[in-house]
C-alpha cells in the first residue's frame, strides 16, 4: 500500500518532467537554417559606387575664405558651399555613388562642424541646388578631366 501511494505521488512529477524535457527539444527549428535577410540584403542595397571625383585634391579655399568660424554665417557659407559643390552636383546628388559622403568627409577635415553644410545648404532629397550658379558644367568637366 505504501508503494502504491509513492507511485501515485511520483507519477505526476514524472509526467511533468517528461513534458518539460520534450519542450526543450535538442532539435533545431527550421528557422535556424534559414539565412538572415536583415543585414545581408540591406547592405547589398546600400552598396555605392566609388566617386570618380578626387575630393582629396580639390581646392577648398572658396569655403575657407568665405565661411569662417566662430559664427559661420549661413548665407555666406551656403553660397561658398554651392560655389564649391555645384561643379560636382551631378555626382553629389547621385545616391548610387559615395561622392557626397566623400566630399563631406574632406570638408570636415578642414575644421567645419560635422553636418553643417548638409544641414544648412542641402534641399532635402534633391541634394545641392545650383540655381544661379553659372559655372557648373565647365568646372565639373574640368574637375573630371584634371583631378
Amino acid at each position: 500500500m505504501a508503494l502504491t501511494r509513492l507511485f501515485i505521488s511520483l507519477f505526476p512529477v514524472a509526467v511533468l518532467a517528461g513534458l518539460a524535457s520534450a519542450s526543450a527539444s535538442p532539435f533545431l527549428p527550421d528557422s535556424a537554417f534559414q539565412g538572415s535577410t536583415g543585414s545581408t540584403g540591406r547592405s547589398l542595397l546600400q552598396a555605392k559606387n566609388d566617386c570618380p571625383i578626387g575630393f582629396e585634391t580639390q581646392n577648398y579655399t572658396i569655403l575657407t575664405n568665405k565661411c569662417k568660424a566662430p559664427h559661420y554665417p549661413p548665407t555666406e557659407c551656403c553660397d561658398a558651399f554651392k560655389e564649391f559643390a555645384c561643379p560636382f552636383a551631378a555626382y553629389i546628388n547621385n545616391l548610387s555613388t559615395n561622392c557626397a559622403d566623400t566630399m563631406f568627409t574632406y570638408i570636415d577635415f578642414r575644421g567645419y562642424p560635422k553636418g553643417m553644410f548638409a544641414d544648412e545648404c542641402l534641399k532635402g532629397k534633391e541634394g545641392v541646388s545650383c540655381e544661379g550658379i553659372l559655372v557648373v558644367l565647365l568646372c565639373g568637366l574640368g574637375a573630371l578631366l584634371f583631378p
